[in-house]
């Protein structure tokens, strides 16, 4: 790691940084917010008992809407805080490594004492610093909205609520990491981005279609979204120690191995 270059880039993408942290934290207090009008409006319930199974079961809502955790899960673990992650995670692998590249700024900062190694491993930890501070905001923000907007008649599973931004960030960690991987192979800010978006799109599409239909669930088994379930960790049905894990070990491998391809792929300087 290069200290200098990881100061630069940090203060280079800060101001896109604090966009996603604020934008999500703000949007949560909106969701708490609304929460105790929700919660105290039996015909909400009744609404989504209503609905198909394969809906409630797609959007996470099988138990209703009378938990706070469960609440927030769905509302806005469920769907809002991924598509701002897989958005950010994408985004910011393509420009850290393939934009240099492509641009070429890379060739520039090669050209100083700052080894190819080291400009990889930096460039990722500039990504895992952005994900670890969103992951520790949104937690923080989301127990704080908590006290403030809820009334103390509402319960709150505090250690439910952190393991769903821990299994949000390890996910996205995956998802970086590949990401990271392919904007390591690629000259191509483009062929770069389409890439690491596609398979993205191609994974939560997957995950979709296989909780929407019974028919289809097996597409559920060929998806990385499979292992993040929000509403299940909210419930306390699901372990999540053993996906943690792999989910850990995954990332390592991905970020290791996306420095070992830069290191000795053939650049355009």
């Amino acid at each position: 790691m290069n200290l200098a270059l990881y100061r630069s880039m940090m203060k280079t993408h800060a101001r896109t940084l604090f966009g996603y942290v604020s934008g999500i934290v703000l949007y949560q207090w909106l969701v708490i917010w609304i929460f105790p009008t929700i919660a105290d409006n039996p015909n909400i319930n009744e609404l989504i008992n209503s609905m198909p199974e394969g809906m409630r079961k797609a959007f996470g809502i099988e138990g209703g809407l009378n938990e706070l955790t469960d609440y927030l899960a769905n509302e806005f673990y469920g769907l809002l805080f991924v598509l701002i992650l897989m958005i950010y995670s994408v985004m910011t692998a393509i420009q850290l490594v393939a934009r240099l590249i492509d641009r070429g700024s890379m060739s520039y900062l090669l050209a100083t004492s700052v080894s190819r190694s080291q400009v990889a491993v930096t460039q990722a930890l500039v990504l895992i610093s952005g994900l670890l501070l969103i992951a520790l905001s949104s937690t923080v923000g989301g127990i704080a909205g908590v006290e403030w907007f809820v009334p103390e008649r509402h319960t709150f599973e505090t250690a439910a609520f952190v393991q769903i931004n821990l299994m949000g960030m390890l996910l996205f960690l995956v998802i970086g990491g590949y990401s990271f991987l392919f904007s390591c192979l690629f000259n191509d800010e483009k062929r770069a981005l389409a890439a690491a978006a596609g398979l993205t799109v191609l994974f939560y599409a997957a995950d979709l279609v296989g909780k929407l239909s019974s028919d289809l669930d097996w597409l559920q088994n060929v998806t990385v979204f499979t292992l993040y379930r929000p509403a299940e960790i909210a419930q306390g049905t699901v372990e999540i120690l053993p996906t943690a894990i792999g989910l850990a070990i995954a990332a390592v491998v991905l970020f290791v191995g996306s420095v070992t391809v830069f290191q000795k792929r053939d650049l355009p300087l």
